[in-house]
């Protein structure tokens, strides 16, 4: 799914989120034109602080049997998507940061987070034993490499752009492995509240970063 805010966990946000629910959303350009209309008529002229991009789908391919659908279905998601509701929520953001006083970046301000993964990191490919995942791996890496662009792009408009690991949490795709594997270790409770604690912190210095649940560097 694809948030515009942490309804009851994060101050900095609006007190009522609005999100898209399927898959064909985050990869529809009118429905996500259709979403950012009905959250600015939300806000009533007011600007959008926070824009969290947490789409993501896998399949457990592995590189000998990976598909050309499976690719193009996996990349639209995980990156194409955060790409257009990025382009579409960028006049929120910028009203956002135009009614913010000072001029430091921060979440408070005006941000876009994408949901990375240590998948995604070509320094340090996590977890290749266990599951290869080539696409879900791709997607990630090309997500990062968007967050980096977005953080070149929208910083003169006052935008902090930055990719959040939220750790290997226990939810459905995080549990998808054998059941011979490990199973993931970050509850969904400890890693919300890490990723806040890390976006409550988030500052100038940190546009265009890679960090974990719990605010560490995460290597391209």
């Amino acid at each position: 799914q694809g948030h515009w805010a942490l309804p009851s966990l994060l101050p900095m946000a609006s007190p009522e989120g609005t999100s898209l629910g399927r898959h064909k959303e985050v990869t529809d350009p009118a429905s996500i034109k259709a979403a950012a209309a009905r959250v600015g008529e939300h806000l009533v002229g007011s600007g959008l602080n926070l824009l969290i991009n947490n789409a993501g789908i896998t399949r457990l391919n592995t590189l000998d049997a990976e598909t050309l659908e499976n690719m193009t279905q996996i990349y639209t998601t995980n990156t194409v998507g955060p790409l257009l509701l990025g382009q579409a929520f960028l006049p929120l953001l910028k009203k956002a940061a135009q009614g913010s006083p000072g001029s430091a970046l921060s979440c408070s301000k005006a941000a876009i987070i994408n949901m990375s993964s240590y998948g995604g990191s070509i320094a340090s490919p996590s977890g290749w034993d266990l599951m290869q995942i080539v696409a879900y791996r791709c997607s990630k890496a090309a997500l990062n490499m968007l967050t980096k662009c977005q953080s070149l792009g929208y910083q003169e408009h006052g935008i902090l752009c930055a990719a959040l690991h939220p750790g290997w949490v226990q939810t459905d795709m995080g549990g998808c492995l054998p059941s011979s594997a490990p199973q993931p270790a970050v509850t969904v409770d400890a890693s919300v509240r890490g990723m806040l604690n890390v976006l409550s912190s988030l500052a100038e210095k940190d546009t265009g970063t890679f960090l974990d649940w719990q605010g560490k560097v995460v290597p391209w």
